[in-house]
């Protein structure tokens, strides 16, 4: 059987000046204010003294006194010893471990950043190093990660060192890790500043009120009788709550169950003239998912679209001290969507005040409430008061929207805010359809040669995280007409330098385009880099899960219960180019497949085979006993860019 792999590479020559911008603090941290690592542990725990946070470099790893003891990575390795201990910001105590160096080290500089897709950020260190450092920074979040090669120069004095990141990768609040490797120098860090390039003629910023009867002062009325998985009146609500064992149920498995209801609205102790939502948690149990027993709600009055900004604003006390996770649900309270929202919440006996900004992430993305899982830490009987909800969102344009750039001239999308509105048409054969047209015929500065399509317009990165994308390549044909799917910060490439019309049959959700005027780009011929004739078996082995690798003596160490090493890798098939491959680049992969039972595989991406470099491929591939053809336009990840 034939197996081909093809390469198609696109070499696009970026020129020009971006619009007049200018830079915007977006994120600040001052680490001589803080007495503890403060961020996600990844290994390494950076120390506090003096004002600072201390990389003391390669030599030294950190690990719990369990971690060490234990089996796993971190256990002790020969040489080893610890010189102390230091704690994070939360209390949890590691070992500074020496002896066995130099160990590859990361670690976390600033979380909860707000961030954009496809944007450029300036990040400014207030640093200094015994030697200079040539490190790698990621900018992102998991999964969506932007990597920097960065340098931090040697000094005895501190000073403020300037790193910029072009394509932000994601959208929402993302970290940002520095990665000095194997370096031994000890960093010394103050402070850490992030901007935003901004356009100076964004348009302005108009925010909308989206919760009624935030105050708490009208009482619920009719409401109060309707059910959380009423969906044609549950936004009405804007504040639900559960208790455990409340508003009782029997599931579909004979089990008891509780369901959200309109939060308890009741006079504030000591202020009867002012009214607040309360939720008189029960004690939590001790089994798996206790931390959502009690929960409160902040329902909205309509899903969120990536990349959508709100403002979040409220005021909140316990009747002792608590801290709350919170999430993003669906429209129906306790209808989960993502475990992140707004961070944790610390409550207090006294009234505090949360006032903040949510960037809707691509996995946020159709969310309608933010939920408090109120039993964190204490399982406890905790009553929890919420006041003065205020839950904004910036008017946008809604509908469906263009706009073009010419990539030999212009890297970035810098004027959304006048994107073009389809409007009522035809497509080719008279059938009523929207339709836009970007370019004007006659004028070649305005040719374009690649797209993006939204549903929202009037906001940078609500429109890059509404955009859409066809199934397919772009061709010019107005009557070949593919599926449309929603898809974050969506750049459509055009075979064709010219004026564009686009056409949008939102019933069937497809699209089709024309180019009016301009030149068409040459198809390049697909090149075979790899073309093999003969089928190929892999006789896969069953997986291990009754080992847990070898003894000192070579012998297997046997597990008398299962879950061993086992791994999916455990059998692998590579297919190999005969070079290597850029990220963006774009390849057509095609081979036949199929296999002796059903089976899903996972692919990746590899240098040579079995190094692995990247998790994500072409996604994962079913096969079944009989042959099935395999045929995609596969782009290389940026992570795999080796």
């Amino acid at each position: 059987m034939k197996k081909v792999f093809t390469l198609l590479a696109f070499l696009t020559c970026f020129l020009g000046a971006n619009a007049q911008v200018q830079w915007e603090e977006v994120y600040k941290v001052d680490y001589s204010s803080l007495s503890g690592f403060p961020f996600y542990v990844m290994g390494y725990v950076p120390e506090f003294d003096n004002g600072c946070m201390t990389d003391f470099g390669a030599d030294y790893r950190y690990a719990t006194q369990a971690d060490l003891d234990g089996d796993g990575d971190a256990k002790w390795k020969d040489g080893e010893s610890s010189v102390g201990t230091v704690k994070n910001s939360g209390g949890t105590e590691y070992q500074k471990v020496t002896g066995a160096g130099p160990y590859w080290h990361q670690y976390i500089i600033a979380s909860d950043v707000d961030m954009v897709i496809d944007e450029t950020y300036k990040v400014v260190a207030h640093v200094k190093s015994t030697a200079a450092v040539n490190a790698n920074l990621q900018f992102g979040n998991w999964g969506s990660l932007k990597e920097v090669g960065v340098t931090i120069p040697e000094s005895s004095e501190f000073q403020d060192v300037e790193w910029e990141v072009a394509g932000c990768m994601y959208n929402g609040k993302g970290f940002i890790c520095i990665q000095p490797g194997t370096s031994t120098a000890t960093i010394e860090w103050q402070s850490l500043t992030v901007y935003h390039k901004k356009k100076a003629n964004q348009r302005p910023q108009v925010w909308l009120e989206d919760i009624e009867n935030g105050d708490a002062e009208t009482p619920w009325g009719d409401l109060a009788d309707v059910k959380f998985d009423d969906q044609e009146n549950n936004f009405k609500v804007c504040a639900w709550g559960k208790e455990r064992m409340v508003n009782t149920r029997v599931d579909e498995n004979g089990n008891t169950a509780w369901d959200p209801f309109p939060a308890t609205i009741e006079e504030e102790e000591g202020n009867p003239s002012n009214h607040v939502f309360v939720v008189h948690a029960k004690p939590a149990t001790s089994e798996s998912g206790y931390q959502w027993d009690n929960q409160f709600w902040i329902q909205s009055k309509h899903a969120w679209k990536s990349g959508t900004t709100l403002k979040i604003k409220f005021r909140y006390k316990a009747s002792q001290n608590a801290r709350a996770e919170t999430q993003v649900h669906k429209q129906n309270p306790s209808d989960y969507l993502i475990w992140h929202a707004i961070g944790d919440i610390n409550f207090t006996d006294k009234w505090q005040t949360f006032d903040g900004k949510m960037t809707i992430a691509d996995d946020m993305a159709n969310g309608w409430s933010i939920a408090f899982n109120l039993n964190a830490e204490v399982r406890d009987a905790v009553d929890f008061y919420f006041d003065d909800l205020s839950w904004q969102y910036l008017k946008l344009d809604e509908g469906f929207f263009v706009s073009g750039i010419n990539t030999n001239t212009a890297t970035s999308y810098d004027d959304l805010d006048n994107a073009i509105q389809f409007e009522e048409g035809e497509s080719a054969d008279g059938t009523p359809c929207l339709v836009a047209v970007v370019g004007e015929k006659g004028n070649p500065a305005t040719y374009v040669d690649q797209l993006m399509v939204s549903t929202t317009r009037g906001d940078d990165a609500a429109y890059k995280g509404a955009t859409l994308k066809p199934e397919g390549k772009v061709k010019n044909d107005p009557d070949d007409w593919q599926g449309y799917t929603p898809s974050g910060n969506a750049k459509l490439d055009l075979p064709g330098l010219g004026v564009w019309k686009i056409y949008l049959d939102t019933e069937y959700k497809s699209i089709a385009f024309e180019m009016l005027e301009g030149t068409a780009y040459e198809e390049p011929d697909p090149i075979a880099i790899v073309t093999n004739t003969t089928a190929t078996v892999v006789n896969g082995q069953e997986r291990d899960d009754l080992s847990d690798g070898t003894n000192q003596d070579g012998t297997p160490n046997v597990r008398e219960e299962e879950g061993g090493a086992g791994e999916t890798w455990d059998n692998q098939f590579f297919i190999v180019a005969n070079r290597t491959l850029a990220k963006g680049e774009e390849t057509v992969l095609h081979f036949k497949y199929k296999a002796s039972k059903d089976a899903k595989t996972t692919t990746q991406c590899h240098g040579e085979p079995g190094a692995y470099i990247h998790w994500g491929a072409i996604g994962d591939v079913n096969f079944t006993t009989d042959w099935q053809e395999f045929d995609m336009d596969f782009t290389v990840p940026n992570e795999a860019d080796l």
